[in-house]
Parts: structure tokens; sequence; C-alpha cells
């Protein structure tokens, strides 16, 4: 049981890493306008409705590599091959995303590609599967 519990929390740290890490990416090559800062949110939804294509695409990607991550991480810890620790991972990342996108400006197609990339953790948790 300890295991299981484990796996999930593990899942969501490493995925939660994955966001950082990818958005820190992003950040580098579309950088924030100077001085502001990420929790001024009227800032935020400005920057948002201005930002470039590859500027929030760079989120997306986040979601995406996070979601394998989680997926994968959370089912090699498991070792039981059940989908459930990946189903959750991706369920609290789920809930989060929609949470932040509820808050921000953002447009159609991001709320879309926000939602569907978290799928990506039953790839994460397939590819643990795999014995090769």
């Amino acid at each position: 049981m300890l295991r299981k519990i484990l796996a999930v929390i593990v899942g969501i740290i490493s995925g939660g890493l994955s966001v950082g890490i990818v958005q820190t990416i992003g950040h580098y090559f579309y950088p924030m306008p100077k001085g502001m800062k990420s929790d001024d949110m009227e800032a935020m939804k400005n920057y948002v409705e201005t930002a470039p294509f590859m500027a929030l695409f760079f989120v997306i990607i986040s979601y995406s590599v996070a979601a394998l991550v989680s997926g994968f991480v959370s089912t090699k810890i498991a070792k039981d091959g059940k989908n459930i620790y990946a189903l959750i991972c991706g369920t609290i990342f789920l809930i989060q995303s929609i949470y932040m996108m509820s808050l921000l400006p953002t447009p159609v197609w991001f709320w879309f590609l926000g939602i569907i990339s978290w799928a990506l953790v039953f790839v994460g948790y397939k590819f643990a599967l795999n014995k090769k």
C-alpha cells in the first residue's frame, strides 16, 4: 500500500519538475517582459493575451512531457501493472491545469490541447510496462 501511495506522490513530483524544466526552457526562448512578476495576476493576464504562439505552446509541451513522465514513473514505482496511478497523476494535473486556464485568458486551442495532453499519462504507463 505504501508503495502505491509513494508511486502517486513521486509521479506528481516528477511531473511537476518536468513542467518546471520545460517552462524554464520556454522562458529562455520567450522571456516575459522585464520587471513582470509571475505572481501578478493582472500582468499575467495581459501577457497571455499578447504572448507569441510558441510562448504559450511551450506550456502545452510542458504538460505533455509531464504527463509522459508522471505516467511512467508512477507505474514503474507501483510495480503492479495497473494504470490507476497514472490516472490519478493525470487527473490531479488536469484539475490544476483547468484551474490555471480558467484564471488566464487562454485561447480555445490552448484549452483543447491543455486538456487532452494529460491523456499522455497512459502513453507513459504503456512505456513503463514495456519489458525491453
